[in-house]
C-alpha cells in the first residue's frame, strides 16, 4: 500500500459512515435485494471461494496451525451452503429499524415512545472463520448498519473471494460498496486504527482468541460487544432422565471440538454418577476424548482417566478434552458453574421442575438451557439467521447478536403544537 495504514483505515471510516446515512433510510426491500442477491453471487462463486480457501489452508499448515484452528478455517460446501441459507435467513427476518413501540399519551398531551434505529458503523474484527464474513455483513447490512471487517491474515484469501460476492450484491441493490467494506491489509496497526476512530466507528465486534479480545477490551477507544471464553457446563441433576442426560452431555462434548458452545466440563450429581459416568465414559473414549476428572469421578470413568487440575475448571479447551466433577447438591453445581465459568453457556438436565427453574435464576450465564446441548447456543439456532458473536457482558447485548442486538432505541415524541408551560 502506498498510503500509511492509518490514512487507509481513515478512509475505510470516513467512507462507512457516509455509506451508514445511505443504510438508515434504506427500505427493506432494497437490503433484501442486496442479501438475495449476495448469496446468488456466492452459489456462482463456489470453485473461487473453494480455490482462495486451498491457499488460506494450504499456508495455515504451513505456519503450523493447530487442528482447531484450521477447522475454523475451511470453508466446506457445507459452510457455503450455511452462509447462503444464512444470508437468505436473514433477507426473510423482519427488519427491526424504524419499529416505534410504546406510545403513550403524557399529560400534557403529547405522545411518547421509542424507535429502532441502527447503531452506525460497527467494526469487526475476527480469525480464521471466514463464514464471519458474511455473518456480519449479512445482519449489519439488515439492521442498517455500515461495516468494517478486519479478518485475520491467515483468511485473507477467502474474505476477499466473500468481499466480492458481497459488493456484486450491493451494486445489484443500488446501495454503495462503502456499506460493507473488507480491510485489504494484513497489518497489524489497521486493529490498532480501527479500534481508535469514535467519530467514525461506533461499536467493535472483536471474534477470536482470548488474546486478541483482551487486547482489544484493553486498548478500544469505541464500545466493545465480547466474550472471552467458552467454558460451557453440563450438570447432571440428581432428577435427571439418564437417556436424556447421556444424549445430551454426548452432543455438547462431540458434535464439534472447536465452538465456543461446546461443553468443557461435565458436572455430575453424586447420587446418580455410578449409573451416568460409566456408559459416557465409553461414549468418550470411543471418540477419543481425553478425560480429566475429579478422585470421585476417575474411579468410576475407569482406567486411562487422568487427575483433573485446578487449572482445568476454568480452561476452554477447544480440543477433544473434558473435566469431569461430581457434586453433592445442586447449589455446589451452580457454585462451581458462577465461580469457573465464561458465563457463556450452560445447561441442566432434570426432570424437577423446582431445579430447573432454580437453575435458569441463578446461573449467572447469557443463555441457561434445560434438557439441551450447549451446542444450541447459535445464532442461527436460535433464529436469528446468523450472529455477529456471542456477548457475555450484560449491557446491551447478551447472548447470540442478532439484529436487534446491533440497533438502539431513541424517543420520539408526537405533539401538535404542544409547549411546555
Amino acid at each position: 500500500m502506498t498510503e500509511s495504514v492509518l490514512d487507509y483505515m481513515t478512509r475505510l471510516g470516513r467512507a462507512a459512515r457516509e455509506a451508514s446515512r445511505v443504510l438508515a433510510r434504506t427500505s427493506t426491500a432494497q437490503k433484501n435485494r442486496a442479501l438475495e442477491a449476495a448469496a446468488a453471487a456466492l452459489d456462482a462463486a463456489r470453485e473461487e471461494l473453494a480455490a482462495a480457501n486451498a491457499q488460506d489452508l494450504a499456508a495455515g499448515r504451513a505456519s503450523g496451525l493447530d487442528e482447531a484452528m484450521l477447522d475454523r478455517l475451511a470453508l466446506t460446501p457445507a459452510r457455503i451452503d450455511e452462509m447462503i441459507e444464512g444470508l437468505r435467513q436473514v433477507a426473510r427476518l423482519p427488519d427491526p429499524i424504524g419499529e416505534i413501540r410504546d406510545m403513550r399519551y403524557m399529560p400534557s398531551g403529547i405522545q411518547v415512545g421509542r424507535m429502532r434505529v441502527p447503531l452506525g458503523v460497527i467494526g469487526i474484527v475476527y480469525e480464521s472463520r471466514p463464514n464471519v464474513t458474511i455473518d456480519a455483513a449479512s445482519l449489519c447490512l439488515k439492521s442498517g448498519n455500515a461495516t468494517i471487517l478486519r479478518g485475520g491474515s491467515e483468511a485473507i484469501h477467502s474474505n476477499q473471494a466473500i468481499a466480492r460476492c458481497i459488493q456484486l450484491g450491493l451494486a445489484e441493490a443500488g446501495l454503495p460498496a462503502a456499506a460493507v467494506q473488507v480491510v485489504e491489509t494484513t497489518d497489524r496497526a489497521a486493529v490498532g486504527a480501527l479500534i481508535s476512530m469514535p467519530e467514525f466507528v461506533d461499536v467493535i465486534v472483536p471474534r477470536g482468541g482470548k488474546g486478541l479480545i483482551e487486547r482489544i477490551s484493553r486498548e478500544a477507544k469505541v464500545p466493545v460487544i465480547k466474550h472471552l471464553d467458552g467454558i460451557c457446563h453440563v450438570y447432571i441433576d440428581v432428577a435427571a432422565d439418564l437417556d436424556k442426560a447421556i444424549r445430551v452431555a454426548d452432543n455438547a462434548k462431540t458434535q464439534r471440538f472447536a465452538p465456543c458452545n461446546t461443553m468443557e466440563t461435565l458436572l455430575v450429581h453424586a447420587a446418580v454418577a455410578a449409573r451416568a459416568l460409566p456408559p459416557l465414559g465409553e461414549i468418550y473414549r470411543a471418540k477419543g476424548v481425553e478425560l480429566r476428572a475429579c478422585p470421585r469421578s476417575r474411579e468410576l470413568l475407569g482406567p486411562g482417566t487422568l487427575a483433573a487440575s485446578e487449572e482445568d475448571w476454568s480452561t476452554e479447551y477447544n480440543a477433544p478434552i473434558l473435566s469431569v466433577r461430581v457434586v453433592d447438591s445442586l447449589d455446589e453445581a451452580i457454585a462451581h458453574i458462577n465461580h469457573y465459568g465464561s458465563h457463556h453457556t450452560d445447561a441442566i438436565v432434570t426432570e424437577s421442575f423446582t431445579d430447573a427453574r432454580r437453575f435458569l435464576a441463578e446461573v449467572d450465564s447469557s443463555s441457561v438451557m434445560i434438557n439441551a446441548s450447549t451446542r444450541f447456543a447459535d445464532g442461527f439456532e436460535y433464529g436469528l439467521g446468523a450472529e455477529i458473536g456471542i456477548s457475555t457482558d450484560k449491557l446491551h447485548a447478551r447472548g447470540p447478536v442478532g439484529l436487534e442486538g446491533l440497533t438502539s432505541e431513541k424517543y420520539v415524541v408526537f405533539g401538535d403544537g404542544h409547549v411546555r408551560g
